[in-house]
Formats: structure tokens, C-alpha cells, sequence
């Protein structure tokens, strides 16, 4: 069966290891918003004495498309299956040079941050088929524990290791909230915080958003950049955002919450523990 344990056993931040952050970023224009934001939280880190790697998909013309060439003979059947392929072509070292790059530097990485700009809801095409390519089967998900059961959400190869999401939204910041007509942020970044990143086993820190990213001041770009020092500061201590396990105990044999835990709620908020 494969580990479900971290990738590295390399020391952390949290026991006395210095840290090693990969920084991915998903914008077309590096004088962006975005751009001097990445450049500023890369200066950050390094100045308390993290390691640093980029991962800057555009500058990198990340191809974002799956496909059989990604699999190399493990991909040689008539039908393309993606799961079970790119498992195969993981577990013998056939995967494509670009996505076994990746996932080195994942496993050299403790701490994960993705920055992209908001884009109809989600992250830029790019960034999607950065997960679509790199979190492969065996790799980020299709992992077993000892006792048979799956490990995700939670468990799995990554586990151990922290994520952060640095967002830029040009929509003003009232209108991304609870009564918000765009919606609550946690909300809208569920699927990638909760069923990519928790999935694979990253505690996930709370967000960092930056709201008008259309139109930032001197003075508002500077309180922004503030803000994001201040998150990569603290970015070994912070307590992440409380998801529940799915194999501890809050979840029945059909992987629904048990009617005890947050009775007569629904939807995502449930998942929260508290």
C-alpha cells in the first residue's frame, strides 16, 4: 500500500527547521496587483530566513491540459483513463518532466502558497490545470492507510504540510461577505481550500483576499502589502481553518455528518468544526 505520511521528513518550522515555501503564482502580468504582491511576499520570506521557490505559471507557459503524453507508456492502452493511469505512470517514473518537477518541489516544501487573481468565481484555467496535471492519483489522492480506509481530507501524502491562498478580487470588499451579492469568500473558495487542499491532507491557513484590485491607491496598495507581511510573519503559528477529518469519527459509513453534529444545518458550514 502507499505511505500516507508527508512526502519529506525533512525538520519544519514547527520544530525548529527553517522554512521552505513554495510560492505558486497564476497572473499574466507580473506589474500587476498580484505581481508586486508576489514580489513583496518572496522579499518577506526571505528576509526571516525561509527558503524560497517559485512555481510562476504563466512566466513557465504551464501546459494545462491533460493529456496521454503526460503519462508516457503508462498511457499506451486505447482508452486514456486518468486515474488509473497517471497512478501508473507515478508509481514507475513516467509522468512528464514538467509535472515531476512539481511534485519535487512540493515534497521539498512545507508550506504551499497560491495566489492567483478571482476570475468568474474561481482561479484562472491555468492554476486548475496546474491541480488537474500535478495532483495525480497516488500522489495527492488514491491513498490508503494501513487499515484499508482512504486518506483525504485530512490524511494523505501531503499531510503535514500547510497551504495559503492569496486572492485578488477587483470587486469591492463589501460586496464579498455573508450578505454580499458575490458571496462569502470561504464560500466561494470551498472547493479549492476544502476539496483540493484539505482533500489531499494540507491544513489550509485562512485566506488572505485583497478586495479593488482594479483600483488600489499608493496608500491602499501599501496597507495590502502590510496585511500580507504581517500573514507571512505568523505563517508557521497560525491555526488553520478547522475542517473536519473525514476518518475521525464526525463522518458515518456513508461519509455524511452524523445527525448529532450541527443538527437541523446544512450545506458547507458543517464541515467547520464549532
Amino acid at each position: 500500500m502507499l505511505s500516507i505520511g508527508p512526502l519529506v521528513s525533512a525538520p519544519g518550522p514547527r520544530d525548529g527547521g527553517t522554512m521552505n515555501v513554495l510560492w505558486i503564482f497564476a497572473h499574466p502580468e507580473p506589474r500587476s496587483l498580484g505581481g508586486s504582491l508576489r514580489d513583496e511576499g518572496v522579499r518577506t520570506l526571505r528576509a526571516q530566513g525561509a527558503n524560497v521557490r517559485e512555481s510562476d505559471l504563466y512566466a513557465m507557459k504551464w501546459k494545462p491540459v491533460v493529456d496521454a503524453d503526460d503519462f508516457g507508456r503508462a498511457a499506451s492502452a486505447d482508452r486514456l483513463i486518468v486515474g488509473s493511469t497517471s497512478k501508473d505512470a507515478f508509481r514507475t517514473g513516467e509522468l512528464g518532466e514538467d509535472i515531476r518537477a512539481e511534485h519535487e518541489k512540493l515534497a521539498w516544501a512545507d508550506t504551499v502558497i497560491f495566489q492567483f487573481p478571482l476570475w468568474w468565481y474561481g482561479m484562472p484555467a491555468i492554476l486548475k490545470g496546474w491541480f488537474d496535471r500535478v495532483f495525480v492519483k497516488g500522489f495527492a489522492y488514491g491513498v490508503q492507510r494501513p487499515d484499508g480506509r482512504t486518506a483525504r481530507y485530512g490524511e494523505g501524502a501531503l499531510a503535514g504540510k500547510r497551504a495559503m491562498v492569496v486572492l485578488t478580487a477587483g470587486a469591492p470588499e463589501a460586496t464579498i461577505g455573508p450578505r454580499g451579492v458575490n458571496g462569502e469568500i470561504g464560500d466561494l473558495l470551498f472547493p479549492l481550500q476544502h476539496g483540493t487542499l484539505w482533500y489531499a491532507g494540507m491544513s489550509v491557513l485562512p485566506p488572505l483576499t485583497i478586495c479593488g484590485a482594479d483600483r488600489v491607491s499608493p496608500a491602499r496598495y501599501e496597507a495590502a502589502a502590510e496585511s500580507l507581511r504581517e500573514r507571512l510573519r505568523t505563517l508557521s503559528t497560525q491555526d488553520p481553518i478547522p475542517f473536519r477529518r473525514q476518518n475521525g469519527g464526525d463522518y458515518d459509513g456513508d461519509l455524511v455528518l452524523r445527525e448529532d453534529l450541527a443538527p437541523g444545518r446544512s450545506g458547507i458550514g458543517v464541515h467547520l468544526i464549532g
